[in-house]
């Protein structure tokens, strides 16, 4: 019969109360010709889980490279090939560039915007694209790195001439509701001043065409510059 009809801790010894958790099928690891070393491992036979026995104890567990995970190897490796292996992002413990960095495993390639390395902010590991928000927080640089109208909408063909810095009226936190900096304004005081978006010219003012700039100056509205 098989071995543990007899090595059953009453007749002969047994398992020990060190012994991994397995079947009682000893000779699937076993030989009776020399019972140490273990010369293979039936893993099919092993009940529990890998760090059980792979705690770098027992047997090897994680090196000191692996990325931080938790202790359930199954979820990424199979007995019957340890690589290559699967990825089930959901036992990961540390943040997603220590592993996506280039090396381990791709990085960000080189026409991202500038950002910092919490890649969670922005993507999902279970679709990573498209994105699904936009956490402006995590973005470095100037506004216009990204919305150029190519990466993400710039400005509109309608906008008031201004440099590229949209964060000097804009908020990404309520993109509509601004204040603003006329210091970035170039030219096109009438593209908001016509009394419909913003306080436009009076009654009493003197007959003129519609560009502010030819006599007024942001700084000092209320007086005209003599030509």
């Amino acid at each position: 019969g098989n071995c543990a009809s007899c090595h059953n801790g009453s007749t002969a010894p047994g398992k020990n109360t060190t012994h991994i958790a397995t079947n009682s099928i000893c000779e699937d690891c076993h030989r009776t010709s020399g019972w140490i070393p273990v010369s293979r491992v039936d893993h099919a036979d092993v009940l529990g889980s890998c760090s059980s026995c792979h705690n770098g104890t027992t047997a090897p567990g994680k090196n000191t490279t692996h990325i931080p995970t938790g202790n359930t190897c199954d979820d990424c490796h199979t007995t019957n090939g340890w690589l290559p292996a699967v990825f089930d992002h959901g036992s990961v413990t540390g943040s997603c560039s220590n592993c996506h960095n280039g090396s381990t495993a791709p990085g960000k390639n080189s026409t991202h915007i500038s950002t910092t390395n919490t890649c969670d902010d922005c993507h999902r590991t279970v679709s990573w694209s498209p994105i699904l928000r936009m956490d402006h927080n995590a973005a470095l640089g100037s506004c216009s790195s990204c919305h150029n109208g190519t990466s993400a909408p710039g400005k509109p063909g309608n906008h008031v001439s201004t440099n590229n810095e949209c964060d000097a009226c804009h908020r990404t936190s309520n993109w509509t509701s601004l204040r603003v900096d006329h210091n970035v304004i170039t030219s096109g005081c009438f593209g908001c001043h016509n009394n419909q978006i913003e306080e436009g010219k009076p009654g009493d003012h003197p007959p003129a065409g519609n560009n502010c700039e030819s006599c007024h100056t942001t700084r000092s509205w209320g007086d005209g510059v003599d030509d």
